[in-house]
């Protein structure tokens, strides 16, 4: 089986990784440089790849597409906007979305497997981004695997996004399951020396540990205790229905 991924070097992207290679996948993993305020994922994704290698080789391109950046600029992953605190599910949160990323991103992918002759494309979307991320749900999944089969008739690739039924928390589960090194993996949005532990990526990291009885392993113990108190002060403020 033949399969490229869209391989971003945070939890659920490093975490489909590890599952495609469980499942015996030839794996073509593809990290994006599109102009995003920091490339503290890139660099982590390297590191990641240097050991998921040892389990299974597989090619590993980064893609510098930051030509598109003045095009796409807005909110506070590529543009000025201020970087959100607090859970995913919050409005304000919606300052995180990067205009049409996924869309543009899962384009590239497919012409990349079909040039090598990959029939699948995979991506880590889950259900705890559906409230947010238009681009994380099934509806958008079912539409954009449509329009691959329309665009690529004489060359069949299906979108796959294996996670949509998943919480964070059960991605994490997996992961450990498959031993994925979660000390390798990036998300605060921030990109600092350290994760800053309050915006709505770092909550919610810190929560999907929790929920599975670990420790963050990225973080220090000093970090950690630190990080769980910030998601309690954030989950007490959470207004209850």
């Amino acid at each position: 089986m033949k399969a490229v991924l869209i391989f971003s070097g945070g939890v659920d992207s490093s975490t489909l990784l590890y599952y495609l290679l469980s499942k015996g996948y030839e794996l073509s993993a593809l990290t994006f440089i599109y102009g995003q305020r920091h490339s503290k994922e890139v660099e982590f994704a390297k590191k990641l790849t240097e050991r998921a290698r040892l389990v299974k080789n597989f090619e590993h391109r980064i893609v510098d597409i930051t030509s598109i950046h003045e095009l796409i600029s807005k909110g506070a992953i590529t543009g000025d906007s201020r970087v959100p605190e607090g859970f995913y599910t919050e409005e304000r949160q919606r300052a995180t979305i990067v205009p049409n990323r996924n869309m543009i991103l899962l384009s590239i992918a497919v012409g990349y497997a079909v040039k090598i002759g990959a029939k699948e494309v995979h991506y880590a979307a889950h259900k705890s981004d559906y409230s947010v991320y238009p681009d994380c749900r099934k509806e958008f999944v079912k539409a954009m695997d449509t329009a691959i089969y329309l665009g690529n008739l004489w060359n069949e690739v299906e979108l796959r996004a294996p996670f949509i039924d998943m919480s964070k928390a059960e991605i994490v589960a997996l992961g450990l399951k498959l031993g994925v090194p979660y000390e390798l993996t990036w998300s605060c949005y921030r990109g600092e020396a350290r994760p800053c532990l309050s915006c709505g990526t770092c909550v919610e990291r810190t929560e999907a540990f929790l929920l599975n009885g670990a420790r963050d392993p990225l973080l220090s113990e000093e970090e950690w205790k630190k990080a769980v108190e910030i998601y309690r002060s954030f989950k007490e403020n959470v207004p209850r229905e």
